[in-house]
Formats: C-alpha cells, sequence, structure tokens
C-alpha cells in the first residue's frame, strides 16, 4: 500500500537532484567567467554567484541526493528481489557514478566558494552534460527493465555524448562570433 507514495517521493527527489546537478556546473561556468571581468565586477559577480551556488547547493541538491536515496533504499527493502535483477545491477552502477559526480561537483563547488579557479568555461561545459548521461541511461534501465537492451542503451549514450559535443563546439563558434548569443 505504501509502495506507490515511496515510489512518488523518490521520483520527485530524483527531479529535484537533477535539477541541482544540472544548474550547478552552469553556476560554475558563469563563476569562472565572473573572474576574467574587470575590477569590480569580478568581485560583485563572484560574491553574487557564490551565495546561489551555496543555496542551491546546500538547500536543494544535497537534501535531494539524501532523500532520493532513502527513498530508494526503502523501495529496495520492499522488493529485495530487484537486486538479483541485471537492469538494477547496472542501474545502481550509474548511481555510483551520480554519486561520484556529485561529489566531483562538492569538491569544485568548495574550491570555487574559497576563490580556486582551477577548470575553464569550456571544461565546466562538457562537465555538465555527465548528469544528462547518466540520466538517459537511468531512465532507460528502468522503463526497459532489460539487461541486454541496455547495451543498446550504452551505444544511444555515446551517441547523444557526440552530439552534446557537437553541440558545445558550435555554440562556441556562435559565441565566438556573438558574445551576447
Amino acid at each position: 500500500m505504501m509502495y506507490p507514495y515511496i515510489k512518488s517521493l523518490h521520483l520527485i527527489f530524483v527531479v529535484t537532484w537533477f535539477a541541482g546537478l544540472f544548474y550547478i556546473p552552469r553556476l560554475f561556468i558563469y563563476h569562472i567567467e565572473a573572474w576574467q571581468k574587470p575590477s569590480p565586477e569580478k568581485e560583485i559577480l563572484s560574491e553574487q554567484l557564490k551565495l546561489m551556488t551555496k543555496r542551491l547547493w546546500n538547500i536543494i541538491t544535497w537534501p535531494s541526493a539524501i532523500l532520493c536515496t532513502l527513498f530508494a533504499i526503502w523501495l529496495l527493502i520492499l522488493q529485495p528481489i530487484w537486486l538479483q535483477e541485471a537492469w538494477m545491477q547496472v542501474k545502481l552502477g550509474f548511481v555510483v557514478l551520480l554519486f561520484g559526480y556529485h561529489l566531483k561537483c562538492h569538491q569544485i563547488f568548495k574550491q570555487l566558494q574559497r576563490d580556486e579557479v582551477k577548470y575553464t568555461s569550456r571544461f565546466m561545459r562538457i562537465w555538465n552534460e555527465v548528469a544528462t548521461l547518466v540520466l538517459f541511461a537511468v531512465v532507460f534501465l528502468v522503463i526497459l527493465k532489460n539487461a541486454f537492451n541496455w547495451i543498446y542503451g550504452v551505444v544511444g549514450i555515446f551517441v547523444l555524448a557526440i552530439l552534446l559535443m557537437l553541440g558545445i563546439r558550435l555554440y562556441k563558434r556562435i559565441r565566438d562570433k556573438n558574445p551576447n548569443a
């Protein structure tokens, strides 16, 4: 009886977690690019972006990751048979990758909070797509629930990754010609 409610809460926090993971690298890009501005614009933008990232990270992204995980564990307690399914094992592998991505974002967040700019905005634009690739993989695994079909999904993820990289290059060319694009 509780299962649909737990699943709904899990999905809600998946969505909010991904919202944070999609937006935080975008704020990192803005923060990195702010450091290329002259004073006092650089300092003003940097302080505002620090505040925005701090609120996003601590109020939305981390709590969503924790609640998403707690509800996922609850679902697995209710349906332990899923742990024997190949698709679930692959999905959990992607979840581990997602946590690695989350923790790396946390490291970058901490660096930028200390005004340590160690990455380029171009790197961050590419980094921003990692969560998208994991999301595609997980959604296809959950919907298809077939260990064999996920292979096609992985091929699709690589195609998507190539298309995303081409899109990033195209956008860079557009921005080089028109900085306000």
